[in-house]
């Protein structure tokens, strides 16, 4: 059997296993393994570029073979090099400040999990596995992918590339359905690392919990825009066009609706649709268009608009009359960037992340109204606000919660390599991406030495806790406290 094929339940056990027992012989691998096992990952997917990138567009049915080179496998080079650099930084133990004076010198040790799970979405199938196990392995873990196997051919690759690298018992793809995910998600992992939907982020906890094993979920939701009064509107609609359609919309981070200043709509909706065409002129033929990804998601999308539409939503189609004639397009999976306006709750697109090339579009009077709307809504993982440092981004900034905010631009609070990402609520938990991922996979445990007199076991015997005298000092000591408090707070 090869790493390949559909593995049956035992043998995902027996890959498992197999890496346990390999973790508990060697220990924590010292930073030199790790130096060795991060460059053969990445000797494994750069060997493996041009395979990759002629997979995923056979799997995408078509995406650019540049653009895939640039976020599904240069992507690797960055993160595994500042890896490589710091991780010995980060694994050496550290002493607490002050334990020394207060008698329990203490240091913190950096040890690794043991084996962890990655479990990978299909938009951006090699990047989203590899930067997590890379910070796994840097942690010192064993690792277990699990590609999506929307992408089976780019799975195929991956996984034969890593096996020419790696011992299964060090890194191994596996691929298959849904059967074999099921399983992959119940192994006793000592942590899962899913991306993907929210939908199969709650089955991937619910299967984790039967082994109390730990989980981070990067997931998405649906990311607001706030374009301000004082931004450049022009500046503005051709950002969020340009944004729109990265990997043809199908991106956890991508805007999914506007807010605009309810006098600069018609500006805003003109701008942007000059934006659309400026950059596509020819978007049912242009090589540069992502494709979307399958017949299920194509008619998911499609039925966000018909259904939008149909309950009295304006779509505003951003493309050539030519090419509106002849989108959107089933043959080739081509949906032309969209602008909703008149958008209400009962309509699935005001609910539904989109993952494709539409953005609904809502005027606000004033600012306080944008942000109650996405206060009310399940917290995004990204939010955008388009103008100055104002007062009211402060506001914005203050109120809303989300995974992260970019501000005059897309997704570029994830491009800094040891800045947390990840999601709150409905779009995840965890964070990761260099030194946050590398503690997302490491455990942090104290070491003490006691140098009490008469030491804290001493002073729990049952003669020192039935002393009067120690009762009534520990009274005086939460009294004092509790004046204190009261004093501060006025009373």
């Amino acid at each position: 059997m090869t790493v390949t094929e559909v593995l049956t339940n035992n043998a995902l056990r027996g890959l498992f296993d197999a890496q346990r027992s390999a973790y508990l012989q060697e220990g924590p691998p010292s930073a030199e393994v790790r130096r060795d096992r991060l460059d053969r990952l990445l000797v494994a997917v750069l060997g493996a570029a041009d395979d990759l990138a002629e997979a995923l567009d056979a799997d995408f049915g078509h995406r650019p073979t540049g653009f895939s080179l640039m976020v599904d496998v240069a992507g690797a080079i960055g993160n595994i090099q500042h890896l490589r650099e710091h991780l010995e930084a980060w694994m050496t133990p550290a002493d607490v400040r002050g334990s020394e004076a207060a008698g329990v010198p203490t240091t913190i040790d950096v040890t690794p999990l043991g084996v962890v799970g990655v479990i990978g979405p299909w938009n951006f199938p090699v990047s989203l596995v590899v930067q997590p196990a890379a910070e796994a392995i840097a942690a010192g873990n064993r690792v277990m992918i699990k590609f999506s196997d929307v992408n089976a051919r780019a799975g195929e690759v991956l996984a034969q590339a890593i096996a020419k690298e790696f011992d299964a018992t060090e890194l191994v793809v596996v691929n298959g359905g849904i059967e074999t995910a099921t399983t992959f998600s119940s192994l006793p992992f000592n942590h899962l690392f899913f991306t993907g939907s929210p939908a199969v982020g709650r089955i991937v906890q619910r299967a984790a919990a039967d082994h109390l094993t730990p989980v981070t979920l990067e997931l998405g939701g649906k990311n607001p825009v706030v374009i301000g009064r004082d931004a450049d509107l022009e500046f503005a609609a051709e950002r969020i066009a340009a944004s729109r359609m990265v990997n043809g919309g199908q991106v956890c981070l991508c805007p999914d609706y506007v807010f605009v200043p309810r006098e600069k709509i018609d500006e805003f909706v003109d701008r942007t649709k000059a934006a659309f065409l400026a950059a596509c002129p020819d978007f049912a033929t242009n090589p540069g268009i992502t494709s979307i990804v399958n017949d299920k998601n194509y008619a998911r999308v499609t039925g966000l608009i018909r259904d939008a539409v149909d309950k009295g939503a304006t779509a505003v189609v951003a493309v050539s009359d030519e090419d509106a004639a002849r989108l959107p397009d089933p043959a080739t999976r081509r949906i032309p960037p969209t602008l909703l306006l008149g958008v209400t709750e009962d309509m699935t697109v005001a609910r539904e992340e989109v993952f494709g090339p539409v953005v609904a579009v809502y005027p606000y009077d004033e600012v306080t109204e944008a942000i109650t709307y996405i206060t009310e809504h399940p917290s995004p993982l990204a939010a955008y606000w388009y103008g100055d440092d104002s007062a009211d981004f402060q506001e914005f900034r203050r109120r809303t919660a989300s995974g992260g905010i970019t501000r005059n631009d897309f997704a570029v609070h994830l491009s800094l390599p040891d800045v947390p990402f990840g999601g709150i609520g409905q779009s995840g938990m965890g964070t990761y991406h260099g030194k946050a991922g590398f503690d997302t996979f490491s455990h942090q445990r104290a070491v003490a030495e006691s140098k009490i007199p008469g030491g804290l076991a001493g002073s729990m015997r049952p003669a020192t806790v039935a002393d009067p005298a120690v009762r009534d000092g520990v009274r005086a000591q939460i009294e004092e406290a509790r004046q204190q408090t009261l004093q501060r707070l006025g009373r």
